[in-house]
C-alpha cells in the first residue's frame, strides 16, 4: 500500500533474512523480497561502519540494476566489540567464545539501510550500543543451550531471551538492533514515495 492507490510503485526487500522480513512487515507496505548474494568479506582495514554501509549499498544496487523502476531496500549489519568484527558464530562453541569475549563490555551494532530506484540512493547507519553483564561461563552456557542465537552476530538474540544478558541498550531507533531501523526506513520512503500513513 502506498500514498496512493493508484500509485504502480514496487517495493524490493533485498534480503533474505527472515527477521528484516518480518520488520519490514510491520509497516504494511506491500513489498517482494529478492535475496542477494554478494561478497561479504570485509576489505582491509574496513571497520565495521563503512562494512555495513559498503554491503546494504551492494545488494541494493544488485537488484536495482535488475528493476530499476522499482524501490530497492539493501540492508545489512555488523556487530563489533573490542575492535574485532562479530560474524554469525553457526555453532554453539563459537557462540560461547564470542559471549566470553564480548562479557562485561559493549557491543555496537552498525545496521546500514541503502534505499534506491535507479540511480538515486539514499542511506544511513543506525549503531546500537548493547552492554553485556559480566556473567559467568555457566550462565553462557545456559543462554546458547535455550536460545541457540547461531544465526545472530554477537551470538545474542535481543528480542527473546538474549534480553538477560544486557545491563543496557543506547540507540535512536529501538528496531535497529534486528537490523532494520523502522524509523530511519520510514523517512527514506516516505523521499520515494512511499508511506505507511
Amino acid at each position: 500500500m502506498s500514498d496512493s492507490s493508484s500509485d504502480p510503485t514496487r517495493l524490493i526487500l533485498a534480503s533474505g533474512s527472515i527477521y528484516r522480513r518480518q520488520m519490514l512487515a510491520r509497516l504494511g507496505i506491500d513489498f517482494e523480497v529478492i535475496p542477494t548474494d554478494i561478497d561479504e568479506t570485509p576489505l582491509k582495514d574496513e571497520g565495521g561502519r563503512t562494512l555495513a554501509l559498503r554491503l546494504a549499498t551492494e545488494k541494493s544496487a544488485v537488484v536495482a540494476t535488475r528493476h530499476p523502476d522499482a524501490v530497492v531496500i539493501g540492508a545489512d549489519q555488523v556487530a563489533e566489540c573490542r575492535g574485532r568484527q562479530l560474524g554469525k558464530p553457526g555453532s554453539a562453541e563459537r557462540a560461547l567464545k564470542q559471549l566470553q569475549f564480548c562479557r562485561g563490555h559493549d557491543i555496537v551494532f552498525h545496521s546500514a539501510i541503502a534505499v534506491r530506484r535507479g540511480d538515486r540512493v539514499l542511506t544511513a547507519v543506525v549503531p546500537t550500543r548493547v552492554s553485556l553483564k559480566p556473567l559467568d561461563d555457566a550462565a553462557l552456557t545456559r543462554y546458547i543451550s535455550r536460545d541457540k542465537p547461531f544465526d545472530c552476530a554477537g551470538s545474542m538474540r535481543s528480542e527473546s531471551l538474549g534480553i538477560a544478558l544486557t545491563s543496557a541498550i543506547s540507540s535512536d531507533d529501538p528496531t535497529a538492533l534486528i537490523g532494520m531501523p523502522l524509523i530511519t526506513i520510514v523517512d527514506m520512503l516516505a523521499k520515494f514515495g512511499l508511506r505507511p500513513l
